[in-house]
């Protein structure tokens, strides 16, 4: 409990953050502001296309320019809003779900998403290390964000995996070109009439939460076919996004190594790992959110301003790691992670599709 009082502490900006923060909370505003009013000059044409996605690239085009003359002053703020603000995004997340819309979709979506999440992971992990030869940590954050929730995933991983900023970068990046192309690509099976003689309207709805990369991404694919299926397969990706704090907290141990001097070349004792790590609070504090949010009475418009603030807080978290992602390290990455992350998009579409399927028959 000690470590976890430490933590709170952390949470709390100092006046050296606060131009950094500042910064950081006008692009986030102006890349929502900039989401909506696309949506509205394109007359909803433009779907999909988060306020993420806008702040990241908005914040690699300042921060590969003009950043660099300001960072000295500014760079205490971004760090912190890439860390404690990201950590209360992912914790306030809660409030888009209820552990009763989890029960309205029933035992097979949770299977389906349990396992779709795992065999994409694991399949994501050799993929990258044993064949393609992808460094250890974008593999990681690729397979979080193929795997759970996109780019939420992808930097809710990153204080676990503790990879640099360009390195999540490319796996945000992933997830935004291939998440769109199942976006348009999901419906468009579906109407060609491929999809019904396997799954019907509601397994589809199911299909797409439990594969396709991002929540806005889900709700433009589902919506695509009925609102109804969109309720499905948004109830569905919600699931999956549950699974992110056991999921983080295993793979804190899957990466924890004793900081003691082994001479004898034996591995730690699995009860000498379990001390070691490092509980992501935050990811947990969500699920009791969740719970919170399921059995407290809460009035609607308490709820619409807790939403408002995680997308302001989500916001703030990509521009910063735009702020600090330089090109030329995403240009020495090569090409390997993007063919990873296509490898896997197939897979969702395939190996989730054949996982729904055999779902659905039991």
């Amino acid at each position: 409990m000690h470590a976890f009082a430490q933590s709170i502490n952390h949470y709390v900006p100092s006046n050296r953050h606060l131009a950094g923060l500042v910064v950081v909370l006008i692009g986030s505003l102006f890349c929502l502001s900039l989401n909506t009013s696309l949506d509205t000059w394109s007359d909803g044409r433009i779907k999909g296309l988060s306020s993420l996605t806008l702040a990241i690239l908005l914040g690699m085009l300042l921060g590969n320019t003009i950043y660099a003359n300001f960072a000295e002053r500014l760079d205490a703020g971004v760090v912190f809003a890439k860390g404690q603000v990201l950590r209360l995004a992912i914790m306030f997340y809660g409030f888009k779900l209820t552990m009763t819309q989890v029960a309205s979709v029933g035992m097979p979506a949770i299977m389906t998403d349990a396992l779709v999440l795992t065999s994409t992971f694991l399949l994501t992990y050799w993929l990258g290390t044993k064949w393609l030869k992808v460094d250890k940590q974008t593999t990681l954050l690729i397979g979080s964000g193929a795997s759970i929730c996109g780019a939420a995933a992808v930097i809710a991983a990153e204080p676990v995996v503790k990879a640099e900023a360009h390195k999540v970068t490319i796996a945000v990046a992933t997830v935004v070109v291939f998440g769109t192309i199942a976006m348009l690509l999901y419906p468009f099976l579906y109407h060609l009439g491929w999809l019904q003689p396997w799954l019907n309207a509601q397994q589809y709805g199911v299909y797409t939460g439990s594969t396709v990369h991002e929540v806005a991404q889900v709700v433009v694919a589902g919506n695509a076919i009925s609102p109804e299926v969109g309720n499905t397969a948004v109830v569905t990706k919600m699931i999956r996004v549950m699974m992110l704090a056991p999921f983080l907290l295993i793979l804190s141990f899957a990466l924890t190594t004793v900081n003691n001097n082994n001479s004898s070349g034996k591995k730690p004792s699995f009860i000498a790992r379990v001390k070691q790590v490092k509980v992501p609070w935050f990811a947990f504090i969500f699920i009791l959110i969740v719970v919170l949010h399921t059995w407290v009475p809460m009035s609607a418009s308490f709820e619409q301003n807790m939403i408002i603030l995680d997308d302001v807080l989500l916001t703030m978290a990509m521009f910063a790691l735009g702020l600090t992602t330089h090109l030329s390290a995403i240009k020495q990455a090569g090409v390997k992670p993007l063919i990873l992350a296509a490898m896997m998009f197939v897979w969702l579409i395939v190996g989730g599709g054949l996982i729904n399927i055999g779902i659905s028959f039991i």
